[in-house]
């Protein structure tokens, strides 16, 4: 159909939104409760439009186009209507951008300057509430929520867990766990996706750069850095480089200049973390182990089957993450080689995941210490940077330290979903033929789909695995675990949507462009190391002989190995 846009004739297609249609016209309409792909709302209101014929203005996100339409999309009544809009969201929120995380990238500020909210023009009571801080992963300012409820749409449709909802009526509403209660004593992932949805500053990580900072200043402490395969294509983004940039021999200088002493790769822990699997994997199969094995990486998705699923814990991997082995080898391998007390090694990651705050706490993942002392989002570190004053863009790159610098492309590909269970499958190969696979890619398990197959048939064992990203998308492969019916193997599942490259902590705002060109950079490290599966790591083979013993054996499972822990609902 043909309707017209600021008195230009444009086509439509039927049951599309006048939103949908302008912005592919390259006319800019602002948006703030609006998420592409999920269900519009309309409530916010600052994507109102005038239609010829319509007694009022309408929003374009939710407003389906029709033949002969004419649009105005920049009109004076337009632009007072969103103005006003954004005076009233400004009137009811705290003036504290100075001190906000969000402060230089949030959307309401960037809407009062783009419609040049000059001063308050309204006047009144505001909401009040407190700021639920008790969560090791996200923090709640609901003074700060300006009702968008992208948060909501996020945990119900997307991940499928519902931790949020609004709350009371009027003035009055709020969003809010059920009871208002905390995020940490409810049935939340912790996965962050609400964080990186969220406009303003009404949810964020929680922060640890004051504890990495105090023990990069306390002499008695050696701080080692690890940097999680997703980070080192997304970092550039806060400096201003193109999404996906490879950036990783950067961040190994940067974190020298902040002081830390050794930087080590966790794509050595991921190599680790497929060998580990990979004989697990191949154990269960060989001896009618529990099946299919659920993959342990992501701890947003081991706190989904802990809370909802907690009678399929069996099926779940014993194998810690990979940055938790990584942490376990710097306190006992690392330390022991170098004759530094445990006790005095500290271990920092940097990860693209806000769970992993939570997860680098839990109880279970540690000895007489915690295997990793603090995570640092992507976000976090490059605020550290920024303070420092290092000019990132500038740095020469720089290597990892040995003997954890090394690692291969199997590990590279971690950061993606589809890419553990892609790993796993080039090392499983090996130990079941005794030599690599001819062609060493599966493309039928990556991709930007939430669901991917496969049916792989190795030295006459027939695997059918899956890769699941995104929450919502797991649940029909665990209800057939549960009544017998499922035909898999091995199944990936990663919490967040395309897996740790789109995690919580990565930068905002972030959108599919930005995610498929970081997904692209992964595959292309795989590409250029000389080496593509985790088998062939030499400094993981050196650490089996010198201390681990076999894989899956009794050292490695006392190190790099761990159990999980049935959780309530409410």
């Amino acid at each position: 159909m043909t309707i017209t846009i600021n008195n230009k004739e444009v086509w439509a297609n039927p049951g599309e939104t006048i939103l949908t249609v302008a912005q592919r016209e390259g006319v800019h309409i602002p948006t703030l409760c609006y998420l592409k792909n999920l269900t519009p709302t309309g409530s916010c209101r600052i994507c109102v439009v005038e239609v010829e014929g319509q007694r009022s203005l309408v929003p374009s996100c939710a407003f389906p186009v029709a033949e002969g339409m004419k649009i105005q999309t920049n009109s004076p009544q337009v632009r007072r209507a969103r103005k006003t809009i954004v005076e009233l969201l400004i009137a009811n929120h705290p003036q504290d951008c100075l001190v906000c995380v969000r402060n230089g990238n949030c959307e309401l500020q960037k809407l009062a300057e783009q419609y040049e909210v000059r001063d308050h023009r309204y006047q009144g009571e505001r909401r009040k509430a407190k700021i639920d801080l008790a969560s090791p992963s996200i923090e709640r300012d609901p003074e700060k929520c300006i009702l968008c409820g992208r948060c909501v749409r996020v945990c119900h449709e997307v991940q499928n867990v519902g931790a949020i909802d609004f709350v009371r009526r009027g003035f009055h509403s709020t969003v809010a766990p059920a009871m208002d209660g905390s995020l940490n004593t409810i049935a939340c992932v912790f996965c962050g996706q609400c964080v990186v949805v969220c406009p303003v500053g009404a949810l964020r990580e929680k922060g640890s750069q004051k504890g990495v900072w105090e023990a990069i200043n306390n002499p008695q402490k050696h701080v080692v850095a690890q940097i999680a395969p997703a980070v080192r294509v997304a970092l550039g983004e806060e400096f201003g480089m193109e999404p996906g940039s490879i950036v990783t021999g950067k961040i190994t200088a940067a974190l020298r200049r902040l002081g830390v002493d050794r930087v080590f790769d966790t794509n050595f822990g991921a190599d680790l973390t497929i060998i580990e699997e990979a004989h697990e994997l191949l154990h269960r199969v060989n001896h009618k182990g529990v099946l299919p094995l659920l993959s342990s990486c992501s701890p947003g998705w081991v706190k989904y089957v802990e809370h909802f699923y907690p009678d399929l814990l069996p099926h779940v991997s014993t194998c810690k993450s990979p940055h938790e082995m990584e942490g376990a080898m710097i306190k006992s391998y690392y330390a022991q080689k170098v004759g530094i007390d445990p006790k005095d090694v500290f271990v920092v990651s940097i990860m693209p995941c806000i769970a992993k705050k939570f997860e680098s706490q839990r109880p279970e993942l540690a000895d007489e210490y915690q295997d990793v002392d603090a995570v640092l989002t992507t976000r976090e570190l490059a605020r550290m940077i920024k303070a420092a004053g290092i000019d990132f863009a500038k740095l020469s790159e720089e290597n990892f330290d040995d003997p954890m610098g090394e690692s291969t492309g199997a590990a590279a590909i971690f950061g993606t979903s589809g890419g553990v269970l892609e790993a796993a499958l080039r090392s499983a190969h090996y130990y079941l033929t005794g030599k690599d696979m001819d062609q060493i890619e599966f493309s039928s398990v990556r991709g930007l789909a939430g669901v991917r197959e496969a049916t792989v048939t190795i030295n006459g064992l027939t695997l059918r695995v899956a890769a699941v990203s995104g929450l919502k998308n797991v649940d029909k492969f665990l209800e057939g675990i549960r009544t017998g019916d499922s035909p898999y193997h091995f199944i990936e599942v990663m919490a967040c949507p395309n897996g740790c490259i789109n995690g919580g902590g990565q930068p905002i705002p972030s959108d599919p462009e930005k995610v498929r060109k970081r997904i692209e950079s992964l595959y292309a490290i795989d590409r250029s190391l000389p080496k593509r599966a985790s088998h062939h790591n030499e400094s993981i083979i050196k650490l089996y002989k010198e201390f681990l013993g076999e894989p899956n054996g009794h050292k490695a499972h006392e190190l790099l190995h761990t159990e999980f822990t049935e959780r309530g609902v409410e």
